[in-house]
């Protein structure tokens, strides 16, 4: 005689979150560093601005250029049209630029955003559900 086994058909409904709200912060914190191409700085293949060529916006002389961390982004402007960042190379000492087709006395800026400052909360937490399961014999 072969093993009778029970046979259940079930229906269940999945879990549903409703309610909850995240706030989020984003403060950048962004500073810009100013110089003036020279004849001196374009070499044979790139163009290396040192760090005490530039000023920062409140035209104080730079010692050393930031370095950057995940949190940040950076903008490159050469005469006052952003570049693409893969010919930027940025260190503390200088800017090197992988072109040397650049005219003397063009303007060049590095615009440097910081979102370090920015922070998400839950401020109410979500309601989720049980999910129902009903067995049908």
């Amino acid at each position: 005689m072969p093993i009778i086994k029970p046979v259940y058909t079930a229906v269940a409904t999945a879990p549903v979150a409703t309610g909850g709200a995240i706030s989020t912060t984003v403060t950048p914190a962004v500073t810009r560093f100013f110089a003036t191409i020279t004849a001196g700085m374009i070499g044979a293949t790139t163009t290396t601005i040192p760090a005490a060529s530039f000023v920062d916006d409140a035209d104080a002389p730079v010692v050393a250029l930031p370095t950057l961390t995940a949190t940040d982004s950076a903008n490159y402007y050469i005469n006052g049209v952003i570049q693409q960042s893969s010919l930027f190379t940025l260190t503390t000492a200088s800017l090197v630029i992988a072109s040397v087709d650049i005219t003397p006395g063009v303007p060049t800026v590095i615009e440097i955003s910081d979102f370090s400052g920015t922070t998400s909360t839950i401020t109410t937490q979500p309601t989720i559900s049980a999910p129902t399961v009903t067995i049908i014999t």
